[in-house]
């Protein structure tokens, strides 16, 4: 008899719906935004609280009302992601919120921005089933970020964010669940 191993392809919305169950949990991050143009380096601790979020629960809902989409069950899994900040440096200062993220397909709805209020759409590919890249256009920047599970008690994330072609800052962050 003849062994023959079976490939099986996964789906971007069943990937990334597993890198969401890993991600569930409490963080702390440690954060480094470098300003391109000027050498400005800041840098901020953030605790981190995502919540992984099953088709029809009630955040996708109002997620999906938030973007008008006629099927309020539509997005097939999230996350909600809660977070309090400290700015170290250059200057101390705090803040916190959160963010409800949506898949559908290849695309990630969140309420909200990295700079901005108004809710946006992503582009989302899985590497693979560890590390997660994001895609962002608004307000003239381009947001690039890859989040990276580290085994099961790490993170890694980069982001780039580009104005008019021209990379302006980059965040580096070391996460480790708490």
């Amino acid at each position: 008899m003849t062994f023959q191993p079976q490939i099986v392809q996964l789906s971007p919305e069943s990937l990334i719906k597993e890198f969401f169950q890993q991600s569930a949990g409490d963080w702390r991050s440690q954060r480094r935004y470098y300003t391109l143009g000027d050498g400005e380096v800041q840098e901020v601790v953030s605790f981190i609280t995502v919540r992984f979020l099953e088709q029809g629960n009630e955040e996708l809902i109002k997620l999906a009302h938030l973007h008008e989409m006629e099927d309020e069950t539509a997005l097939t899994c999230g996350a909600l992601t809660t977070w309090e900040s400290n700015y170290n440096r250059p200057s101390a200062k705090q803040s916190k919120g959160s963010t409800v993220f949506g898949v559908l397909g290849i695309e990630l709805y969140r309420d909200r921005g990295f700079s901005t209020t108004k809710p946006i759409i992503a582009q989302y590919s899985m590497r693979d089933p560890k590390t997660m890249c994001l895609r962002t256009e608004y307000s003239g920047n381009l947001f690039e970020e890859e989040i990276k599970l580290i085994g099961t008690q790490y993170r890694t994330r980069q982001t780039i964010i580009s104005r008019a072609g021209e990379e302006q800052m980059i965040g580096q962050y070391l996460e480790k669940r708490s």
